[in-house]
């Protein structure tokens, strides 16, 4: 599965806006996630070329930190239910961990 230039662009504004909602710095998201900074930013933005289990996990990831933090994500519009169900035909998608909020 391969975004054209306008689903890049579109699916990196929805990560980037979820990223935002989750009220959590890029240097806690990258720890969760078990990246780098550089890595996890070049996620975000679908700079290059990214590994697209990788772009599904920072999905899954933000998705669940934005509703655990008490607001309501940004919809997906490319990386869709339907969409994942497609790249599980072509990739091993691996769960997203949680950030743990402090209470």
């Amino acid at each position: 599965m391969s975004l054209n230039e306008a689903e890049r662009r579109r699916t990196s504004e929805e990560l980037r806006r979820n990223a935002e909602l989750t009220g959590l710095t890029h240097a806690a998201m990258a720890a969760d996630l078990g990246f780098t900074s550089d890595h996890l930013y070049g996620l975000l933005e679908l700079s290059g070329s990214q590994n697209p289990v990788d772009v599904w996990m920072v999905r899954d990831y933000l998705e669940q930190a934005v509703r655990d933090a008490g607001r309501e994500p940004e919809s997906f519009t490319v990386l869709t239910p339907q969409s994942r169900r497609m790249a599980r035909m072509w990739f091993r998608l691996r769960p997203a961990p949680r950030h743990v909020f402090a209470a």
